[in-house]
């Protein structure tokens, strides 16, 4: 985002009031508000947001992205472990894969579907409740899944309980990182982002030596601590700041009328299909194709989760100081699918690690910079958790059955992958052709911008 974009939300009317000119009404700033008002007496200026300017780092913002970082390891970085479940779970329970995966897809969906209430509520100054409220949920469902031995009971806990913890959290932190930032928007919700990949690493390495030693249920029970402690470094830690905005709808339709806006959502939604199909399954393929032990498995899903550290950073670094969001996220999606189109191909496990790596990076990339460049669709910083939140509850729909049909396909190819493997690759195709549109639409041909 420009210099000149990144003061939209100072920006005011001025009026003329007894003038005899009134045709010299014009948009000021607030800053300029007093040497105006110094000169022209009679000027009446109405500021459009009564908060100052973000500060664009600093200690206390800085804070702000540590806390999301630890809100979205909590989340995103349990949530895309889910690869050590599905393995576990149809083995425990011997129930097919498509089966198993209706757990994580249902975490995922509510992830993404409650976005709407969470967003608004920071918005309205609800913040505070709607995290203590989240992080309850989370926590209790991490505990109730220690205890639980059917599938609906898993279903239950890990899915919607836990599922609706992090919806209640995830989208309001991203939302308040993005209000401290204009300038290093990107890096900074990249960074919060990359959560993801540090749980991904820490989750399945507490899995991976405990689930041999204790069991089931104290392995869970030792993830649902190291949840409870870093939320409560994050209560002790994030704090909103731009004031509450008590008027204003849950939704705001006006925001679809954006064309940009719009066809960056229908973009997402065809990327986002396919783009969590690959952290369900890379274990099982490895396990069912590649016919590698539960230990190599393991490796490769690590692999996978810790290039997703500078899958998120790289890309923010280049979006910030040389292109854009949008402008980074488009190739970035290609990639990807090239990616899945070639996972056809890999029936050995040295190749597959090195396509581990590029799809671990390329994954990374597209879920560190999407809710980076639909910070950068909202002008007005005090509609940012309303605005972000309806782009979660449409693409929730995705995100809850993309896993079950690949796993399907997967099903009906008598456990071939190739079927899932093309409709993923496909499906990203289509998602990042769209955001070219939607680029398009929003800063026209230019190399930089969004």
């Amino acid at each position: 985002m420009s210099d000149s974009q990144s003061g939209v939300e100072t920006q005011g009317i001025a009026h003329c009031v007894n003038s005899d000119k009134p045709e010299e009404a014009a948009i000021t700033s607030d800053s300029e508000y007093q040497h105006e008002k110094s000169i022209s007496e009679p000027t009446l200026v109405v500021p459009l947001s009564s908060h100052p300017p973000p500060p664009n780092g600093g200690i206390v913002a800085w804070r702000q992205v540590l806390a999301g970082h630890l809100v979205v390891f909590n989340t995103w970085g349990y949530a895309n472990s889910f690869g050590i479940f599905q393995a576990y779970y149809s083995s425990w329970l011997s129930l097919p894969a498509s089966t198993i995966s209706w757990i994580g897809s249902i975490q995922l969906f509510l992830i993404f579907l409650i976005g709407s209430v969470s967003g608004s509520a920071l918005d309205k100054g609800y913040y505070r409740w709607v995290l203590i409220s989240g992080s309850i949920l989370q926590v209790l469902g991490i505990f109730m899944t220690s205890l639980c031995t059917r599938y609906w009971q898993l279903f239950l806990a890990q899915g919607i309980c836990q599922g609706l913890g992090n919806g209640l959290i995830f989208c309001p932190t991203i939302a308040l990182v993005s209000t401290y930032f204009t300038t290093k928007r990107t890096i900074a919700i990249s960074s919060a982002a990359s959560g993801a990949a540090t749980g991904g690493i820490v989750f399945p390495l507490i899995a991976q030596q405990l689930l041999p030693r204790i069991g089931f249920p104290w392995t869970v029970r030792i993830m649902a601590f190291v949840v409870l402690f870093n939320t409560a470094v994050v209560v002790s830690t994030i704090q909103t700041r731009i004031p509450p905005r008590k008027t204003g709808k849950l939704i705001d339709l006006a925001a679809f009328k954006e064309l940009p806006y719009l066809l960056f959502t229908i973009g997402m939604f065809f990327t986002l299909w396919a783009t969590y199909f690959a952290y369900y399954y890379v274990r099982p393929y490895a396990l069912d194709i590649l016919h590698v032990s539960q230990t190599t498995s393991f490796h490769i899903l690590l692999i996978f989760n810790a290039v997703g550290i500078p899958g998120r950073v790289i890309p923010a670094l280049l979006a910030d100081r040389y292109f854009s969001a949008i402008t980074v996220l488009i190739p970035v999606v290609f990639l990807s699918a090239v990616c899945l189109y070639a996972w056809q191909s890999v029936r050995a496990l040295a190749p597959d690690l090195v396509w581990i790596v590029f799809l671990g990076l390329f994954a990374a990339g597209i879920q560190g910079l999407f809710p980076s460049t639909l910070a950068s669709l909202t002008k007005d910083l005090s509609k940012s958790g309303t605005r972000i939140g309806m782009v979660f509850t449409i693409i929730s729909v995705p995100c809850l059955t993309g896993p079950p049909l690949a796993g399907k396909l997967i099903l009906a190819g008598g456990g071939n992958y190739i079927g899932a493997q093309i409709w993923g690759g496909t499906c990203l195709l289509l998602g990042g052709s769209i955001l070219v549109a939607a680029r398009g639409a929003s800063v026209g041909w230019r190399w930089k911008g969004c």
